[in-house]
């Protein structure tokens, strides 16, 4: 059995993450108390209790989002003595997804995770005005063919850049949001089966959140960092680092670049990953690789349950 741990990104958030855990497990509240004080915000009354619109606002998603990963975290090393760079070969996440497996690698504490994210969160919002930028996903085609759509959608000074690509068939487009109603518009003409605008107020991993890159690169600059304790498949390369300043310059480039998501897949299979684990809310990325990588075993843990089995088969 050869592990990677996955770490899921913005939009698998939900009201009511986290409090099973918190109710079962003495580590995993602890983390979300030690995340509140690091924010001197009660966030996990608003992980429990929502009102949803304010869970679904970037600043908070984001470090909700960490904190629910490392509870899952926590409660296997705590509870059942599972140390994750005992078990894992590799560890990943998606976008915001990153800082968690930073985390879970011994890069970074909690605390400066959560104020990191917090940073991250508030600077990706105000990095464009809402209303100017948007995203929208593409399903059915190639990621060339996807590129090629881009192209053709950044006529007349405007961006439009493949942002993530998920997995064969499933690219996102980022950019202004004249040239994302276009690609929805044409998308059909590059061989898309569909084009969908998402429900995203910035164009997140395109060159517009070049502000929200130089606030990162300011905050990650005053951030006590260590090698990580296990190597990081990062977004931006698709192949694994381990030194500090490695990751914490390719975390910044990752603000405005692609999230090579597939390319990190196809790493893991040709590495000889058995199973591809995802650790905290939703089954986004696990589903992906299911999808994509039919000899990788891939499952989602972030219940009591599932933290169980997951300790009993490790």
């Amino acid at each position: 059995m050869k592990c990677a741990f996955m770490f899921p990104g913005q939009g698998s958030q939900f009201v009511g993450m986290g409090k099973d855990l918190a109710e079962n497990f003495t580590a995993a509240k602890d983390v979300f108390m030690e995340v509140n004080e690091a924010l001197s915000q009660d966030l996990f009354k608003l992980m429990c209790e929502g009102p949803e619109s304010d869970l679904m606002l970037t600043t908070n998603a984001q470090p909700a989002l960490m904190a629910h990963s490392m509870a899952v975290v926590r409660v296997l090393e705590k509870e059942f003595g599972i140390k994750l760079k005992d078990k894992a070969a590799y560890v990943a996440g998606h976008s915001l997804g990153e800082y968690s497996a930073a985390c879970a690698a011994g890069v970074f504490s909690l605390a400066d995770t959560a104020r990191l994210l917090r940073i991250r969160g508030d600077a990706m919002q105000k990095a464009v005005p809402v209303g100017l930028g948007g995203m929208a996903a593409v399903m059915g085609v190639s990621f060339k063919d996807v590129e090629a759509l881009a192209e053709a959608c950044s006529e007349g000074g405007y961006v439009c850049v493949a942002a993530n690509d998920n997995a064969d068939g499933q690219v996102v487009l980022s950019g202004h949001i004249q040239a994302i109603e276009k690609a929805v518009e044409i998308a059909s003409e590059f061989g898309a089966r569909r084009c969908i605008k998402l429900p995203v107020s910035a164009p997140f991993h395109s060159p517009l959140m070049a502000p929200a890159a130089k606030a990162m690169e300011e905050a990650l600059g005053k951030v006590e960092a260590h090698r990580a304790q296990i190597p990081l498949i990062a977004n931006v390369l698709a192949t694994p680092i381990e030194d500090e300043k490695e990751i914490i310059k390719h975390l910044v480039e990752q603000v405005t670049g692609s999230v090579r998501w597939r390319e990190s897949v196809i790493f893991m299979r040709e590495n000889n990953v058995t199973d591809a684990i995802e650790l905290g809310a939703g089954k986004v990325l696990s589903n992906i690789v299911k999808r994509s990588e039919k000899d990788i075993n891939s499952f989602a843990v972030g219940t009591p349950a599932e933290i169980e089995e997951l300790a009993k088969n490790l």
